[in-house]
């Protein structure tokens, strides 16, 4: 033991040896024995789980509480041995995200219960949590997560400095300006909450076994598994990884390199405080995001766990490539205060009766991270009936509302909402072992920076998923990150602000986007579209299957048409664009981000109904380039033999072609809405195609422009985004996208028979376009619709209109308030702004103003 204020002055570096440590600062739950090991054993299972951490141990519990018979869980040594049963034990309504709220959300509100279910207890204290601001960056940020939270369940308040000193009154004010709080938020006993979940899951009748180590996975033709252990085989109708630390050794058993990393986490416990100890009230959960670490009471004394930077965080990379040590359970490593000594500098500034506070406790454990830090969860791509759980950088909080995610999915045959983020498809090949380690490091480091919107993040990039282009335009723009791929987002112009200058407000891609508007408007633009998920379909089977997985109609041969995958409960569980290149044979393309969410869709849907089909992901080989604006026929009918009049190539069109002599497939469509062609090509022809282009655009002021702008072109058109006007969510006829469903074909389509319903009974919410007059400022997407001083719906996504010098932005609303000219408020960074329904598009798109014009309707456009 030793005091925190001396260890400044001496600049005390403790190590302790590496052991297994059997309760974390005498943890309430301790009465809570483990249950002595399972004697039974099954010779069939319909789920086996394997790893009984909490995560683990919460899907069990919410798959046997729904019914489902024949739950088993396997664990290789103990209940929480792994991460579990060290872990901080944090819990909080607040994440940043949209739709992991909710997770947040459910695993709160099970554990308010648990205790009265169970009858074990679990430790739970709810004093809430104050997030503090210490610079004005700081409350804008506190002001861009309120509207995102407003349409949400949670409660969550920005508070002044006076509050937080009542709340906290062991702070020094001296910096700070604002907090950020939560009711409801708190800490739970790790241990205690695992073996309460296990009571639980016994109580519905889940089989949990231990010690049973998984030592060979093996998939049957009927998309069974035998799962073996030193106990005897058991055969699966679906197994769950959710093995923690040890999920990348799961994966490999079955051919899967799963992109996690293990990293040390340490947070230190104080003995007792007697400040502390004096209030008359549990303090609550501090984080000082300046400061980067968390702060909380733990009995009379406090526990403060840092996240140090990148450069000096711990990854635990032996285990990636030799894995994990056998035997490894409940033991620590070696503590290292040097590498958190600024991080404890700034707590004990922050907090200063912690000068004089003596450390009774030092724990540094492994937690397992994805390159993005959140969790993986979800059936995996390519193999049938394999689930994952894992990656959990928080799993704690994370437990409950995944466990119920994933009972719910399994049991339903869909997601209960929208969850791409955690999507264990979103990594691919191009995630290698390398990028991992970047991407854990850059996560863990930056736990606490400030959340901006459209945030970039520059480790592990680029990648080996570079399109064609990547060489010539890199210097020239900024770029994204899109599944690995880098995707120019906008274009910098001579003697303007380059770089990435992240901001809530109107920052240097502002100006530089507005004039790639107006490129595509009057000119003539190209963009590098190489991103997009590509798909070849063909067999005897093929246009079944496309019946059987979409609303709209399959395309005849020689077009194109936009088509949506539908779940059973007749939600958009993807948008796709469909073309029928000749008999039976189909390219299909999906956005980046979707590639392997709807891929595995559409595997696991051919398998199912036993389709004749051949399916191949193409993403990799093809190039895309889209050309658009009022000149793209004059540029490309320069370099094709092809008749490229309106005529003979119309608009959804598609046709085989040559552009100087390179071999595309050529596409009439733009999701600018403007005149336009997409160029699909070998990927290795993208930069002579791209420079045959430029060049014969000379004449026409051709130029590149990215993807802001082409956002920006797309909201004017009212054209709809998957992932944000559409998902999960939402269903297709709230969001407008009528005109694409069919549900008088004779195909029964998925979702077909809950859509005729959902008409039936008719709809509560509407998609409209706004229009709304800001400064400095524009919607994003996720803000609160206020009306009579109520949130009634959220903005969907939002841009500027460069034609109309207005903010425009899509949104949720009831019903009662969707028609045009009806006034309501968007919250943007803390103030409510004047908005107004508009007639869609603001635009007309150019295949509709080209129709109008022919019936000489100059004044109709």
């Amino acid at each position: 033991m030793f005091c925190l204020g001396a260890l400044r002055l001496r600049g005390f570096p403790l190590r302790g040896s590496p052991g297994r440590l059997l309760s974390v600062c005498g943890r309430e739950g301790e009465e809570n024995p483990p249950s002595p090991a399972e004697t039974r054993w099954k010779d069939r299972a319909e789920t086996v789980i394997i790893g009984g951490g909490c995560v683990g141990v919460s899907l069990a519990y919410h798959l046997a509480k729904a019914g489902m018979k024949d739950v088993v869980l396997l664990e290789k040594s103990e209940l929480t041995a792994g991460s579990t049963w060290h872990a901080a034990g944090l819990t909080t309504y607040f994440h940043p995200g949209i739709n992991l709220k909710k997770i947040h959300y459910d695993s709160i509100k099970l554990y308010e219960k648990l205790e009265e279910e169970t009858g074990q207890v679990v430790g739970f204290h709810q004093p809430g949590s104050i997030r503090i601001a210490t610079t004005p960056v700081r409350v804008d940020e506190f002001k861009y997560q309120m509207t995102r939270t407003g349409w949400h369940a949670t409660e969550q308040y920005i508070i002044e400095p006076e509050k937080i000193q009542e709340m906290f009154p062991l702070l020094n004010m001296n910096k700070i300006l604002a907090g950020l709080y939560n009711p409801g938020d708190g800490h739970i006993d790790p241990y205690s909450l695992t073996m309460a979940l296990a009571a639980g899951a016994r109580k519905y009748g889940a089989l949990l076994k231990y010690p049973a180590p998984v030592t060979s996975l093996k998939p049957k033709s009927d998309g069974t598994w035998d799962v073996e252990t030193p106990q005897g085989s058991m055969r699966a109708n679906r197994i769950v990884n959710a093995a923690g630390f040890w999920a990348r050794e799961v994966g490999k058993m079955i051919g899967l390199e799963h992109p996690l990393i293990p990293v040390q986490h340490q947070y230190v416990v104080t003995s007792t405080i007697p400040e502390v100890k004096a209030l008359k009230r549990e303090l609550p959960v501090l984080r000082d995001l300046e400061g980067s670490y968390y702060l909380r009471q733990e009995r009379d004394g406090l526990l403060f766990g840092p996240y140090e930077s990148q450069e000096k965080m711990k990854v635990q990379d032996s285990w990636v490539t030799n894995g994990v040590p056998p035997g490894f359970g409940k033991e620590l490593f070696e503590s290292d205060l040097d590498r958190i000594m600024e991080h404890v500098e700034a707590a004990m500034e922050m907090v200063p009766v912690l000068k004089k506070a003596d450390i009774i406790n030092i724990v540094n454990g492994p937690i397992t991270y994805s390159p993005d830090i959140l969790p993986m969860v979800g059936p995996h791509q390519g193999v049938r009936n394999y689930w994952v759980a894992i990656g959990f950088g928080y799993g704690i909080i994370h437990a409950g509302g995944v466990g119920k995610y994933l009972s719910d999915w399994i049991l339903h045959g869909e997601p209960p909402f929208d969850l791409i983020e955690l999507d264990p498809n979103r990594y691919g090949k191009w995630t290698t072992t390398q990028y991992t380690e970047a991407k854990a490091r850059e996560s863990y480091g930056f736990n606490n920076i400030v959340g901006y919107p459209k945030e970039e993040r520059f480790a592990g990039r680029p990648t080996q998923r570079v399109s064609g282009l990547y060489k010539t335009l890199e210097s020239k723009c900024s770029m994204g990150f899109h599944a690995g791929w880098e995707q120019p987002h906008w274009f910098y112009q001579p003697g303007q602000d380059t770089g990435y200058r992240p901001s809530f407000r109107r920052t240097n891609w502002f100006d530089p986007v507005g004039s790639e508007y107006k490129q595509v408007m009057q000119r003539v633009g190209v963009i590098d579209l190489s991103p997009f998920g590509k798909f070849n379909i063909k067999g005897q089977d093929s246009i079944r299957l496309l019946d059987h997985l979409f609303a709209n109609v399959t395309p005849k041969v020689g077009f194109t048409n936009i088509s949506h995958m539908l779940t059973p409960k007749g939600q958009v569980y993807a948008e796709l664009t469909v073309s029928h290149q000749s008999p039976g044979e189909f390219l299909l393309i999906t956005g980046s981000g979707s590639e392997l969410h709807d891929l595995r869709w559409i595997e696991e849907e051919a398998v199912k109904g036993g389709y004749d089909v051949e399916i191949k992901n193409i993403t990799d080989e093809l190039g895309v380039l889209g050309i658009a604006g009022p000149h793209a026929r004059k540029v490309l009918q320069k370099l094709t033999s092809e008749d490229l009049s309106d005529g003979v190539f119309k608009f959804l069109q598609t046709k085989s072609l040559k552009v100087s002599n390179i071999p595309v497939t050529a596409i009439r469509i733009s999701y600018t809405g403007e005149l336009g062609w997409e160029l699909y090509h070998r990927r290795e022809d993208s930069a002579a195609l791209y420079d045959v282009i430029m060049n014969a655009g000379q004449e026409e002021g051709i130029d590149n422009f990215g993807t802001y702008a082409m956002n920006a072109l797309r909201l004017e058109k009212a054209f709809r985004a998957w992932g944000s006007e559409m998902n999960c969510d939402t269903n297709p006829l709230e969001a407008g996208l009528g005109y694409f469903v069919k549900l008088n074909k004779p195909a029964d389509f998925i979702g077909k028979q809950a859509l005729k319903q959902i008409k039936a009974k008719g709809l509560k919410r509407r998609l409209v376009c706004l229009t709304l007059a800001t400064d400095d400022v524009d919607p994003e997407g996720n803000e609160s619709i206020w009306y009579g001083g109520k949130v009634v719906g959220n903005t969907t996504s939002g841009s500027y209109s460069y034609s109309i010098q207005k903010s425009l932005a899509f949104a949720y609303v009831p019903v009662e308030l969707s028609k045009v000219g009806q006034q309501v408020e968007v919250e943007l960074l803390g103030k409510n702004y004047s908005a107004t329904v508009i007639q869609e598009p603001l635009v007309l798109t150019e295949p509709i103003r080209n129709k109008l014009q022919k019936k000489g309707g100059k004044d109709k456009i």
